[in-house]
């Protein structure tokens, strides 16, 4: 009988936290590997393309404009580093703006097109059209609808990034309900939404991490992509002035930390999605 009585809620506590743990260990690992990559990829170009050193510059070069101050120079690593630091701090605002925006509206959506196929049918084919539009070419209609330089422009641009590819997400999550969960709850007299609540939207979180972490790239760019064309802050608006005024060691070094952090972020929120879905017991999708 000993043997029998042996998952005690204790020993699924010790296993949940042995399995995130190596979750925390897988993701670490493959950020590492994934920055060394970048790195090692970023350095070949720079070493085995024809492109002048004048102009390309490398990981080392970027360390130095960093933290290293050449005697006799114009300018310190750490005025750099502080002009870095405004410019990335802008940029993760914007991002964070879109970030959210884009999120809550695909979720929002895919919970409208959940509970009443009549608004699918009635916004999918709008937001299909949008989305086969590129967005460079539509962004000087919104710019001209929010006002250049608004953070309404910003909000526009990111989510429309984020809102498509996490909507589809959203939706397929939603749509691997377990349709005996959901009979089970109509049969106890739940409706709709009853369903929604206590079936789909639980069992969709793995799908909903899954868009998170692929906003947070998207995010990133669509702020890059407002700030250059609208509000030429941060560093979307600043990489323009300096390719324009010959001012390399800074654009490179501003690239290679929008890279590094959007790297980091990723890899925070799949921290955050091992942890809330090894809490639920639940697996990745």
């Amino acid at each position: 009988m000993s043997h029998v009585m042996t998952a005690t809620p204790a020993g699924f506590r010790r296993e949940r936290t042995k399995d995130f743990g190596k979750s925390i260990g897988r993701s670490a690992l493959n950020a590492v590997v994934t920055l060394g990559i970048v790195l090692g990829l970023w350095q070949a170009v720079v070493s085995f393309t024809s492109v002048s050193p004048y102009v390309a510059k490398g990981p080392v070069d970027v360390w130095n404009y960093l933290f290293v101050t050449e005697p006799g120079a114009r300018t310190t690593a750490a005025e750099h580093r502080e002009q870095m630091w405004d410019l990335t701090q802008q940029t993760l605002q914007d991002a964070a703006i879109g970030f959210v925006v884009g999120m809550t509206l695909a979720i929002l959506l895919a919970v409208l097109f959940t509970l009443s196929k009549t608004v699918e049918a009635g916004v999918m084919p709008l937001a299909l059209l949008l989305r086969s539009v590129p967005l460079v070419s539509i962004a000087p209609v919104i710019i001209l609808l929010t006002g250049r330089g608004t953070q309404a422009s910003v909000a526009v641009i990111g989510s429309i990034v984020v809102l498509f590819p996490a909507l589809a997400s959203v939706l397929f999550g939603l749509s691997r309900a377990s349709k005996e969960s959901l009979d089970l709850v109509r049969v106890y007299g739940g409706g709709s939404y009853a369903a929604l609540r206590k079936v789909s939207i639980p069992g969709a979180l793995p799908s909903m991490f899954a868009a998170a972490r692929v906003s947070v790239p998207g995010a990133v760019t669509g702020a890059l992509l407002a700030e250059w064309l609208s509000t030429g802050k941060g560093i979307g608006g600043m990489i323009q002035k300096f390719n324009a005024s010959a001012q390399f060691d800074a654009l490179w070094a501003s690239v290679a930390i929008i890279t590094v952090i959007t790297l980091v972020l990723y890899n925070l929120v799949q921290l955050a999605e091992n942890a809330v879905l090894a809490r639920m017991g639940m697996s990745q999708t």
